[in-house]
């Protein structure tokens, strides 16, 4: 065969594989996806034939493998026959009917019902509320349950692995999970699991990727919450991980970077609710199904009074067949009637959702957005950065929270008497990738707390006019648009 020949089949072949890659995008790529990430993924298969396809491959399933899948329908199973038959909401009937609808639409979703009589308390200060944990593990009796996106073992969490470490030794039972990769990836990790195998907590990882021992999926469908329950009379969920808040990474402490963080303190039926996730996510991680940590929502004691709140834990993730999070989110913007306020450290909002918001401004209400003034992560950023305009135009209102600080707190609250707090991010990734949970909360003293906390971020910080936006130099402005656009492989 001749040079000329063999160059000319080479190029036969690769032309070929590069008709037979669209082709083949064109059918499998939109099955199943928002016409956004879709897009997103043909436009980089197409641009990229070769590396786009293989990134597809690696993270184009936002679905966790099958064996997870009947995992989870078993969870929500034991979940519902739990719950069958209990009315722990005696009113109900007060309640509008668009909400009514919406906690429907949230039981549907994820088999967990609203339950009143509850108690919450925020915690703004990032010690503190690590301080607060510790000290109820330091009251604890029977056992301790800890999940954690991040777990490290530094000088700011040292007394809450102390206090693990006293408790075992007092005959309490004491269990913790972490995300594999986001924890082992942590500054001092190999010190920190080997500092829980010291003093005896039983640990696991959660969505662990190691080939090796057949645990394979999409590395990056991580498990996002951060709870912690004792001897289910108490928890605490927020946005906070178990590190301290600069992360102790040198890029980091180079910055100058804190984090900011929201934590609420549960007490009453709920608690059975945050303990459940616990629960399950243990058995998805372990096979280990523990009954006698389980206690039912019937029997916590109740707070009553105006003070009272009315409660529902909305766990999401790719386990789950729809976004339950971006779900409730829209039902909540849609229903309100007054005043939207969000916060958020990541908002990479997708269509519905910058619908739902511009819509709340079109018909008359006011829309706050509290986002950092820097990012830590760049794509992100910048991502984030490229609705301003847009929410700006409609009469969006953006605070800044001021450098060196990150906002990581994620909450919203809605007219005067709704709220939502936990970990999900107002971003493509906590609507479909990552696992998380969120916390509706309906009552005027919870909201009155957040608007305290809402306020202290407004005082600080620094709000973003349309005029200041408009003087943005055009490279920065394009470099958001592509980011928006990398944002949306899913």
């Amino acid at each position: 065969m001749s040079d000329v020949l063999f160059t000319n089949l080479i190029w036969i072949v690769v032309v070929a594989a590069d008709l037979a890659i669209r082709i083949a995008a064109l059918i499998i790529v939109p099955r199943g996806r928002k016409p956004t990430a879709a897009m997103a993924w043909l436009l980089a298969i197409f641009l990229i034939p070769f590396i786009g396809i293989l990134l597809f491959l690696v993270i184009g399933r936002t679905k966790l493998p099958k064996k997870r899948l009947a995992l989870q329908d078993t969870v929500d199973g034991m979940i519902a026959e739990k719950a069958a038959g209990l009315d722990l909401t005696p009113r109900r009937s007060s309640w509008p009917v668009w909400f009514d609808n919406l906690v429907i639409q949230n039981e549907r979703l994820t088999r967990i019902p609203p339950t009143d009589g509850n108690t919450a308390t925020l915690y703004g200060d990032y010690e503190g509320s690590i301080a607060a944990m510790t000290a109820e593990i330091e009251l604890a009796t029977t056992f301790v349950h800890v999940e954690y996106f991040i777990v490290s073992f530094d000088a700011t969490t040292k007394d809450f692995f102390a206090a693990m470490e006293a408790a075992v030794k007092r005959g309490v039972t004491v269990r913790l999970l972490a995300d594999h990769l986001s924890s082992t990836r942590a500054v001092h990790s190999k010190e920190t699991f080997a500092e829980l195998d010291r003093i005896g907590v039983i640990w696991s990882y959660m969505l662990p990727v190691r080939p090796f021992k057949g645990e394979i999926q999409r590395p990056d469908l991580r498990n996002h919450r951060k709870l912690v329950v004792v001897d289910g009379r108490v928890a605490f969920m927020g946005s906070q991980n178990l590190i301290d808040r600069t992360y102790n990474t040198p890029k980091n402490l180079k910055r100058g970077l804190k984090w900011q963080e929201l934590v609420t303190r549960l007490s009453g039926p709920v608690v059975a609710s945050v303990n459940a996730i616990f629960l399950g996510d243990w058995f998805t991680e372990t096979g280990e199904l523990i009954t006698e940590e389980n206690v039912p929502a019937a029997l916590q004691p109740r707070a009553s009074g105006p003070d009272a709140l009315e409660c529902q834990l909305v766990p999401s993730g790719p386990g789950y067949a729809f976004e339950n999070n971006l779900r409730m989110f829209l039902g909540l913007i849609y229903g309100a009637e007054r005043k939207v306020i969000i916060t958020s450290p990541y908002f990479v909002p997708d269509e519905a959702m910058m619908y739902a918001i511009t819509a709340a401004c079109q018909r008359g209400l006011e829309v706050q957005l509290f986002v950092s003034e820097i990012g830590d992560q760049g794509p992100v950023f910048h991502a984030q950065r490229s609705y301003y305009g847009a929410l700006l135009e409609v009469g969006v209102r953006i605070f800044q929270y001021p450098a060196p600080f990150i906002l990581h707190a994620k909450h919203l609250s809605i007219d005067d008497d709704l709220a939502v707090i936990g970990s999900s991010n107002m971003d493509i990734r906590s609507f479909n990738l990552d696992l998380e949970i969120s916390l509706l909360v309906r009552g005027s003293s919870f909201v009155d707390g957040m608007r305290a906390v809402e306020e202290h971020y407004r005082a600080i910080g620094h709000e973003l006019t349309r005029e200041e936006w408009e003087r943005e130099p055009l490279s920065r402005t394009v470099f958001d648009g592509v980011a928006r656009l990398t944002s949306a492989l899913e």
